[in-house]
């Protein structure tokens, strides 16, 4: 792999633990892994001039549905709450196969690229009966074929309509069938290495569709297999009903009776968490994945951010999915996050810088992941740069740290690396034909959605 010197940039916001902000320096990559930050000028293969140009680290999304990107603005779930528009959604998704899930990977992940994101995690739990083969291959081909860094999961639902569930039957698995594809995809998928491209966790849906005995034994089958747990908890009150009714406890504690506390588990959402639950989750080094866009869409509640990073609970931001956002541009969520926590914490709420953090460092942590979220020498090669001699911008430069969350950043950034490589360049992608992949991507969705 050549070199890469981004030369010359008038920022680059490292977020390193001292929170160092190198001006009018360059930065060297070397086989995907940063070799130096400084005023030196190294030779190397290809350059990029930052002149004019702030350099952030790649965002990092902690929770994703990216197969939901053909099913956002319906205008029939727009006003619905999670349970409802859940119900509405499962007669879409049950029609799900491995081309659509291959052009709303290559959709979403082609957002998130173009907005700054280099590595993605995506929560898959659909599998359809008769057309679930494939599906996890479809993502990888998808992210490889962008150059993005992708975390899959190998979701599940055993618990249906008949068994006290929300998904139609034709969506949900056996537990021996889904510990056998769990165990197949982190075998077949799984690298752990430092700076990997792919990486699987598992990740039941949710209490809600999920039996206590499959959580139950996931939770076991990650650990003997070394991989990461997810879930969604904590997100809507209706969900907090159904586990007092059905399991007579809270969805944290049921949760923690079943081995799903500790620092290689993360929450999606963790909206509706009481004070002692947030110090068991600080205690026990458990993660929570923010979706502050979603949350609000679906009047989910308002995630306690501002007391959880006071307790030290490990916090990452997230998208969620298409369908209860409408688009993958974490660079969006990350400011929406600033403002609604200024709305409701005031002085308590995370700053603009704080918010950064957490789309970096804070969602690598939680993706149990040493190796990206800062810009640092030894760290991977992952990072956007924006331009700021555009009128949008004018003055907005004046704290480079605090831009992306206080002033925010509209449409594609100027150019994306992941590990070394330039796969955003000028705001376009530089390994997909764009224009012909959104008129595949526009035909298949009409014909997706027409599917009974």
């Amino acid at each position: 792999m050549p070199r890469l010197l981004i030369r010359n940039a008038d920022a680059i916001v490292t977020c390193d633990s001292r929170d160092q902000v190198c001006t009018h320096s360059n930065l060297l990559i070397e086989d995907g892994v940063i070799a130096g930050i400084g005023p030196e000028e190294p030779e190397a293969e290809e350059i990029l001039d930052a002149s004019g140009c702030i350099v952030y680290p790649g965002l990092v999304n902690t929770h994703h549905h990216l197969y939901q990107t053909f099913s956002r603005n319906l205008p029939a779930v727009q006003n619905l709450e999670l349970f409802d528009w859940l119900k509405a959604l499962y007669e879409i998704w049950k029609n799900l196969d491995r081309q659509v899930v291959y052009y709303s990977a290559l959709t979403g992940l082609g957002e998130l690229l173009k907005t700054g994101c280099t590595t993605c995690f995506d929560h898959h739990y659909v599998f359809p009966q008769g057309r679930s083969a494939g599906l996890l291959e479809a993502q990888f081909e998808a992210a490889e074929t962008l150059g993005i860094r992708f975390h899959a999961s190998r979701g599940s639902m055993d618990l249906s309509v008949k068994d006290g569930g929300l998904p139609p039957d034709s969506v949900v698995q056996t537990i021996d069938r889904i510990l056998r594809d769990c165990r197949d995809a982190v075998e077949k998928f799984h690298d752990p290495s430092p700076f990997s491209m792919r990486q699987v966790a598992l990740a039941p849906c949710s209490p809600f569709s999920v039996s206590e005995e499959l959580l139950r034994q996931s939770a076991i089958l990650a650990r003997d297999l070394g991989v990461r747990l997810h879930t969604h908890l904590c997100e809507t009150r209706d969900e907090e009903r159904f586990v007092r009714e059905r399991c007579g406890m809270r969805p944290l504690e049921y949760m923690e009776e079943l081995g799903w506390t500790g620092p290689d588990v993360w929450f999606a959402h963790g909206i509706h968490f009481n004070d002692g639950e947030l110090r068991c989750l600080a205690d026990t080094g458990t993660g929570v994945a923010h979706c502050p866009v979603s949350n609000m869409k679906l009047s989910s509640g308002v995630c306690r951010i501002p007391e959880m990073l006071a307790l030290g609970v490990p916090v990452g931001l997230a998208v969620d999915g298409s369908a209860s956002n409408d688009g993958s541009n974490l660079l969006e969520e990350l400011r929406v996050g600033y403002l609604l926590h200024r709305l409701h914490a005031s002085e308590k709420a995370p700053s603009g810088y704080d918010m950064l953090k957490l789309a970096t460092g804070g969602s690598a942590r939680i993706l149990g992941r040493s190796d990206i979220g800062s810009l640092e020498t030894g760290r991977a090669g992952d990072l956007f740069l924006i331009r700021t001699n555009r009128l949008e911008l004018a003055g907005a430069d004046l704290d480079p740290r605090s831009m992306p969350g206080c002033v925010g950043f509209r449409g594609p950034v100027d150019c994306t690396v992941v590990a070394g490589r330039v796969v955003v360049r000028e705001g376009r992608l530089t390994g997909l034909d764009e224009e012909a992949a959104a008129r595949t991507a526009g035909r298949l969705v009409r014909e997706y959605l027409s599917r009974r």
